[in-house]
C-alpha cells in the first residue's frame, strides 16, 4: 500500500498551511504499510501555545475551504502542546517544541517513506534547532547583564 492522491493532497494542503504560519520542521510519513487507521502523518511544531493553536486553526481552515475535508477528531486542544487533527486519510500532530523533542515521532516512523512536501514546507526543518539556540544565547545575555 501507498498513501493516496487524496492523502497526498491533504499533507500538501496541511504543510503548506503549517508552512504559512511558520511552523517548524514539517516531515510527512507515508505510514499506510504499517497502520491500517491512516496513510500518512504529518508532523509540524511551534515554540510556543499560541503559535501551536495558530497552526492547527489554519490547517484546518484551509483544508476546509480548499479541500472540504473536516478532522473527524480534534485532541489537544484545551493545553496547546500537542494538537492531533485526524481526517481519516491523514493525521495532523501538530506539538509544542519541548513536546516534540520529548515525544521524538519521528524516531517512531523513521522507517517509513517520507512524502515529499512543498518547498516552503521543506525550508522549515532545522528551525526548532535555530530557535533553541536563539533562545539560548538570549537567556544568557539577559543573565550576563544580571551579574
Amino acid at each position: 500500500m501507498t498513501a493516496t492522491d487524496r492523502s497526498i493532497e491533504l499533507i500538501h494542503t496541511a504543510a503548506q498551511a503549517a508552512a504559512d504560519k511558520l511552523a517548524h520542521d514539517i516531515i510527512a510519513y507515508d505510514v499506510s504499510d504499517v497502520l491500517s487507521i491512516t496513510d500518512a502523518f504529518l508532523l509540524a511544531s511551534a515554540p510556543n501555545d499560541r503559535q501551536v493553536k495558530s497552526i492547527v486553526d489554519e490547517i484546518e481552515e484551509r483544508l476546509q475551504k480548499e479541500l472540504g475535508a473536516k478532522p473527524v477528531r480534534r485532541e489537544g486542544d484545551r493545553e496547546a502542546r500537542w494538537v492531533l487533527l485526524d481526517y481519516v486519510d491523514i493525521v495532523v500532530h501538530v506539538q509544542h517544541s519541548e513536546e516534540r523533542v520529548f515525544y521524538a515521532l519521528e524516531r517512531l516512523w523513521k522507517d517509513c517513506p517520507e512524502l515529499e512536501l512543498p518547498a516552503d514546507a521543506k525550508a522549515t526543518r532545522g528551525k526548532a534547532a535555530e530557535h533553541a539556540e536563539l533562545r539560548a544565547a538570549e537567556e544568557a545575555a539577559d543573565l550576563g547583564g544580571e551579574w
